[in-house]
């Protein structure tokens, strides 16, 4: 078996997979399996990160990773944690922050590449949903501005790490864009863009974590 694939990746792995496809099944057949699946995707997902912690360095990188994930829990689960609470401001100021936390991780692979001229894209992108989506949110103006402008940070840095790490932040970025126009242009998006915000999702967390482990272990093996 490949060093790259273990038994223990397997095991630590499977919870996450399987219950993101139950949660995006869910909420394409309006279950209500979908709320409660959804408070367990990121609690399984720093399983990985919690079991291949004791080989990876830096400790702070793995830090790092944990609280991201803890920061996007408390974005999903927003609105029933503070059930008093403005939901969309808290959703994005826990995503947010979130993303500002894996910028940081992101830009500590500088020996790995510098950022590609192609992630200026990502600007474009940002200047895009803000002209589409701007007139749409009212007073969250300001905020999706910064989100938007976080989210594509995030989506430039992690091109700096491996392919898999950079196929996340798209992911990630494609997972918000679509939640966008949900949210703000609801009548233009087809029922079916309520599980494909979470298969993005799912799929951008999962892939950002699994290549962070695999870089920060060739970095220990190198």
């Amino acid at each position: 078996m490949p060093r790259s694939i273990r038994p223990l990746d397997i095991a630590v792995w499977t919870p996450y997979v399987v219950l993101a496809i139950i949660h995006v099944i869910a909420l394409a057949a309006q279950s209500s399996l979908a709320a409660p699946t959804k408070l367990t995707l990121m609690p399984l997902l720093a399983l990985p990160v919690a079991a291949a912690a004791p080989r990876l360095r830096p400790r702070v990188t793995v830090a790092l990773l944990l609280t991201a994930l803890l920061l996007s829990w408390l974005g999903d689960g927003a609105g029933a944690f503070f059930p008093g609470g403005p939901e969309l401001p808290l959703m994005l100021l826990f995503f947010g922050l979130a993303h500002v936390v894996y910028i940081v991780v992101f830009l500590r692979f500088a020996s790995i590449r510098r950022l590609p001229r192609w992630t200026l894209l990502y600007a474009a992108w940002w200047i895009g949903m803000l002209a589409v989506v701007g007139p749409h949110v009212g007073n969250l103006f300001f905020a999706v501005a910064a989100y938007g402008l976080v989210l594509a940070g995030t989506a430039a840095t992690s091109a700096r790490g491996n392919a898999v790490i950079a196929t996340g932040g798209a992911f990630f970025l494609a997972s918000d864009s679509i939640l966008a126009f949900r949210l703000f242009l609801p009548d233009a998006m087809p029922a079916w863009t309520s599980p494909a915000v979470m298969l993005t999702y799912t799929l951008g967390q999962g892939l950002i974590i699994a290549g962070v482990i695999r870089a920060l272990r060739s970095e220990k093996d190198g």
